[in-house]
């Protein structure tokens, strides 16, 4: 199983469950796609685009659940993304994992088994 991981804040996953779907953050829903990262990348990704946000949560996905909407795409550094062009239904979550801020402002992600 390959598992990717999409940080946001967690009012918008209460928010997805109620709605039984999550069609993206603000960035997300510009870009027209949801942005993930894999374990390799997510720490990286919480460093850029989310320091100093509390309250936030990690969701851990399994791709297989995703379907034919998730592509792999390069960006930063020409390294592959996950991109899912399709809402992300609330099943498709493996865990959901609390993300609070260290003291550098940056996500603490305590669920990775690498630094």
């Amino acid at each position: 199983m390959t598992t990717i991981y999409k940080i946001l804040r967690r009012e918008e996953w209460l928010d997805a469950q109620k709605a039984g779907t999550f069609a993206g953050s603000d960035i997300d829903r510009r870009d027209g796609y949801i942005h993930f990262s894999t374990a390799a990348q997510v720490l990286e990704t919480a460093r850029r685009h989310f320091r100093e946000q509390s309250d936030l949560v990690v969701l851990e996905i399994d791709v297989a659940r995703l379907g034919p909407g998730l592509a792999w795409e390069p960006s930063r550094g020409g390294a592959l993304f996950p991109h899912l062009y399709a809402s992300l239904a609330p099943e498709s979550v493996l865990r959901v994992h609390p993300a609070p801020l260290g003291a550098d402002g940056v996500p603490v992600l305590e669920f990775l088994d690498h630094p």
